[in-house]
């Protein structure tokens, strides 16, 4: 494991040795957005204000849940309300109308997941809203679903975190022997047949939506992805279970805060972020058995780095910066995954008496306030430390053709000063690399069109 810390290299290497642009990362990789708060639960002034606050931040699509027991009727009955549960007007969608056709109007694409909590009376027992939910069901709601917003939607995925007991019981059954992964696979099969069904035969569809790591009642993702498919540790298929009809695999690769992105558990069955080749590994080993389509493409459909206020679990908030664009740098470094998503505009609000019981890895405080992360979003910048030079990414996140950018440093006691500029991709990218010296501060300054210029806060280097 590493840590972040400050790249302590010769002082007298001169400022001038700035190198020609690296290679570039991957191209095209897409960015999505998740704010529950701030576009589901708010009204439509509250909802309005974060979409020009995302745009303005350079975000271009979104990723949205929708839990089947919000927009059920009678969700806690045990008894299923009379009713055509393939026609979406069985359904009280309520703001997610809104927010998808809000992302329309912009042209925004987004990620729809289909999951539980479910309706009490869509479960085996009637008892509560995870345990055993019916595929049968679920196949109706997914064609209520893919009726509603297929013109809207062409990429789904079908579960939040199935390999939580929050989402999807039980995990395990009384001998240890886990449970969820055949739950989860008839459940995915249910849904995808369900968004056939609505004409959405065609979209993307994802697999997973797997949670980072495993511990007491809940499975590990690698463990679960092998039970999804039939598969045994040594990732050989068992019979009676033939290749899933994936187009994609989708995973929350959430790491240890304070440990940084280059955190790798312990357990060769979790993947943080700092351990994506894990579930590369893994999904080309379940092709090879002829358990999913080969090359799987993946999708980082969750993440965020949680800060202050939180003391316990939550880093300081110049570091959630610099952990935040060095995760992004290390997925689009992989050339597998094809979307990366920030979680979180606001924090969770506390559960009182300043407890922090939710996530707090929002670019703004729960009152609204800004983080250092919020400018650090538009303007990402990433030092890693490569020896005797660093290497560093970055991007101008709103830029929708190459743009300049100017590249700041300062030195221990001094202010920023120019270095250099900068000119990006047509994504908004750039590498470069450059000699360094002990304290050294890093960060980026832009002009957009209009004349506004945008600071990114300062970063340190990493190892």
């Amino acid at each position: 494991m590493q840590r972040f810390s400050l790249v302590l290299l010769l002082a007298g290497l001169a400022v001038a040795g700035l190198a020609a642009p690296a290679a570039q990362a991957r191209p095209g990789q897409t960015l999505t957005f998740e704010a529950p708060r701030d576009l589901v639960s708010a009204d439509a002034t509250q909802r309005e204000r974060a979409l020009a606050e995302l745009d303005s931040l350079g975000v271009r699509a979104l990723r949205v849940i929708v839990y089947w027991n919000v927009v059920a009727p009678a969700p806690d009955s045990a008894q299923r309300p009379a009713g055509d549960a393939t026609d979406p007007a069985y359904y009280a969608w309520g703001a997610y109308d809104a927010v998808l056709a809000a992302a329309q109007a912009r042209g925004w694409p987004v990620l729809l997941t289909l999951s539980g909590p479910v309706p009490k009376w869509a479960t085996q027992a009637r008892r509560d809203n995870v345990t055993r939910p019916s595929p049968a069901l679920f196949t109706q709601f997914a064609t209520a679903a893919g009726r509603r917003y297929g013109a809207q939607v062409g990429t789904w995925s079908i579960w939040n975190e199935p390999n939580l007991p929050d989402f999807l019981r039980p995990q395990f059954a009384k001998g240890g022997q886990a449970v969820s992964p055949p739950l989860y696979r008839k459940l995915f099969q249910a849904g995808r047949a369900g968004l056939a069904a609505a004409g959405q035969g065609d979209d993307a569809v994802l697999l997973g939506e797997t949670a980072p790591r495993g511990r007491t009642g809940r499975l590990a993702p690698l463990a679960f992805l092998r039970g999804t498919l039939c598969l045994n540790d040594a990732y050989r298929r068992r019979s009676g279970c033939g290749r899933l009809d994936a187009d994609g695999y989708a995973h929350h690769a959430y790491t240890i805060a304070r440990a940084g992105p280059s955190f790798v558990p312990a357990d060769r069955d979790d993947v943080t972020i700092g351990a994506l080749s894990r579930l590369t590994r893994a999904l080309d080993r379940a092709a090879r058995a002829g358990a999913l389509p080969r090359g799987l493409p993946i999708h980082l459909t969750e993440f965020g780095i949680q800060s202050t206020p939180d003391r316990l679990f939550g880093v300081p908030l110049a570091r959630q910066a610099e952990f935040l664009a060095a995760s992004e740098r290390v997925a689009r470094d992989n050339r597998r995954v094809v979307s990366f998503s920030q979680y979180l505009l606001r924090d969770d609000p506390p559960t009182g008496r300043g407890r922090y019981g939710g996530f707090e890895t929002g670019l703004r405080f729960a009152d609204g306030r800004a983080k250092p992360s919020l400018a650090a979003f538009r303007l990402p910048l990433a030092v890693r430390d490569r020896g005797e030079r660093v290497s560093i990414w970055g991007m101008v996140r709103p830029a929708r053709a190459a743009v300049d950018a100017e590249l700041q440093i300062s030195d221990t006691g001094r202010a920023f000063r120019r270095l250099r500029t900068v000119r990006t991709d047509a994504e908004g990218a750039f590498t470069v690399s450059a000699a360094d010296r002990a304290g050294r501060r890093w960060r980026l300054r832009w002009r957009d069109p209009a004349g506004r210029t945008f600071t990114g806060p300062p970063i340190r280097a990493y190892e």
